[in-house]
């Protein structure tokens, strides 16, 4: 089976300029959930790109669910995103 982290961090690199990005595979905690049965992870995504300055929060998570968008419903069932430029990120 293939490393589904590394699956998603393809993806994402491939159309976006990362300069921080963390996944975090929290699918062992949602065991015997609808999604999880079927196969699909659950994960949470810290993304930093300064492709999402001037862009909303929804215009981020629509860009980084077009990026993965082959991969939901198959390798992946919820993904939970925290989408920042780097200046957010900076000032955290």
């Amino acid at each position: 089976m293939t490393d589904r982290v590394s699956l998603i961090k393809q993806k994402l690199t491939a159309v976006l300029d990362v300069t921080h990005i963390e996944i975090v595979d929290d699918s062992s905690k949602h065991a015997g959930h609808a999604g999880a049965r079927d196969g699909g992870g659950h994960f949470n995504l810290n993304i930093v790109s300064s492709e999402f300055n001037d862009k909303s929060l929804i215009q981020r998570h629509r860009i980084v669910y077009a990026a993965v968008d082959e991969l939901m419903n198959t390798e992946i069932h919820a993904l939970s995103i925290n989408a920042q430029t780097p200046e957010e990120f900076s000032s955290n």
